[in-house]
Formats: structure tokens, C-alpha cells, sequence
């Protein structure tokens, strides 16, 4: 008998058996459509500066402070608080792009809500005497500190719509020199 043929089901087995053992779930990237209508993004009338411009208006107007911002980007969160012991932060990431045609631009945009909780740490205290050594007292204190708990991409297009018609609402269009009407 030669040693190939062993091999062959040894390794169908082992197939078999890691086949077995997957749950069964779904992975994440599955759920990621990459399809022509998506609610990250819509195309606004006017060059990608005007309509990133929208943008910031929008969060603006809705309380949200704008960490970092260029021609064609921008950053910016807000953050609630639910409860006493819970917080809460959306972040949003704008980008706008030409549509390469000169009157339009497409904005993306994308927002994480991030979750945070309390973590309590109980600590206690040394005291050290030359003379005695070092003595641990059982000082009862703690530490209370927020953590990060959740992150998630939001999927809503609800909650995209109402960011895109907001954003539309702040569009200044670009006016054409030869539009404008002449000075006197």
C-alpha cells in the first residue's frame, strides 16, 4: 500500500470534521451589498467645496462640533447622554467628490455611534514606616472611569435621509459668471 492512499482519507476526514464544527453564522461582510442605490450616498447640484460646505451646515445646525474639515472632507461627532451612568457619541465622515461632469458632486457620508459605560476599579493604598516596613491598609476606594462598550456603523437610511435633505436644505449652488447679471 502506498502512502498517498492513506493520505487521501485522513484529509477527507479532517475536511469533514472542520466542516462540522463552523456555527453556521453568517459573516459580517456578507450583509455588504455594494449595490447602485446605497443610503451612504447622494448627488447634490454644484462642485464638491459647495456641497461639502452643505454638509457642514447641516451638522452645525444640528449641534455637532466638526473636528477636522478641508475643500473635501470633514469629521465631526456629537455626544448625548441617556442616562447617569451611560454615554453616548455619533461620528460622522463626510466626503464629497466631482461628478466630473462640472455641475454636480456626490456626497458620502458615514456616522458611528459609539457606547460608553462606567467601569469601576477598586483600589487600595501602602503606607510604608521606615521602622515597621511596609503596611497594606484596606482602604475601600474606587476608580470610576467610561469605557468604550459599543461601536457600530449606522445603517439607517432613514437616518440618512434626514442628513442628506438638511444638507440640501445649506446648498449654495454655484452661480455662473455669465448667469450673473452685469454691474452697472
Amino acid at each position: 500500500m502506498s502512502r498517498p492512499c492513506v493520505y487521501v482519507p485522513l484529509t477527507l476526514v479532517l475536511a469533514l470534521g472542520l466542516t462540522a464544527c463552523s456555527t453556521g453564522k453568517t459573516a459580517f461582510y456578507h450583509q455588504e451589498e455594494f449595490s447602485d442605490t446605497s443610503a451612504f450616498s447622494r448627488s447634490f447640484p454644484g462642485s464638491e467645496k459647495a456641497v461639502c460646505e452643505a454638509a457642514r451646515r447641516a451638522l452645525l445646525g444640528q449641534g455637532y462640533v466638526i473636528s477636522r474639515s478641508t475643500d473635501n472632507t470633514m469629521d465631526g461627532n456629537k455626544s448625548f447622554q441617556p442616562a447617569s451612568d451611560k454615554h453616548m457619541e455619533i461620528a460622522f465622515h463626510v466626503v464629497c467628490a466631482s461628478n466630473g461632469n462640472g455641475k454636480s458632486s456626490t456626497m458620502f457620508a458615514s456616522a458611528t455611534q459609539d457606547g460608553y459605560g462606567i467601569k469601576k476599579s477598586n483600589s487600595s493604598a501602602s503606607l510604608g514606616v521606615s521602622v515597621l516596613g511596609s503596611v497594606s491598609m484596606p482602604f475601600a476606594a474606587s476608580d470610576d472611569s467610561m469605557v468604550r462598550v459599543s461601536s457600530e456603523t449606522i445603517r439607517s437610511p432613514d437616518f440618512y435621509d434626514r442628513f442628506f435633505g438638511a444638507a440640501e436644505r445649506y446648498l449654495l449652488v454655484d452661480v455662473d459668471d455669465d448667469a450673473a447679471p452685469a454691474k452697472k
